[in-house]
């Protein structure tokens, strides 16, 4: 069963972490399983960036980016060429490691 390694994250993940995802399970779905509570604002899909995350490595096992994800990503807080949205990322059988950014669009909405 492949791994995804989480770095650290101030609210979600202080101490970064290790989870087990099966092969098929979003990364986002992997998370809330593992009690790492990402936000997930449209419930997963795929009208919103809350649960943007950067891949660090792992990134080609990926699933391909369908338009609707690429086209979303473009409004998302600290967007980097490895960046996905963890309801459409689906794990296949490389480890993984993915970085949580710190804010997102509802953090400046919210000014948290």
């Amino acid at each position: 069963m492949p791994v995804i390694k989480i770095l650290p994250h101030p609210e979600y993940c202080p101490q970064g972490t290790e989870i087990n995802a099966p092969a098929g399970t979003s990364i986002c779905e992997a998370l809330l399983d593992n009690n790492i509570n990402i936000e997930h604002a449209c419930d997963m899909s795929a009208a919103c960036t809350t649960c943007h995350v950067i891949v660090r490595e792992g990134f080609r096992s990926l699933n391909e980016m369908e338009e609707t994800e690429e086209d979303l990503l473009d409004r998302a807080w600290g967007l980097e060429p490895d960046s996905r949205l963890s309801c459409q990322a689906f794990v296949a059988k490389q480890d993984l490691v993915i970085e949580i950014p710190r804010y997102t669009i509802n953090h400046a909405k919210e000014n948290h």
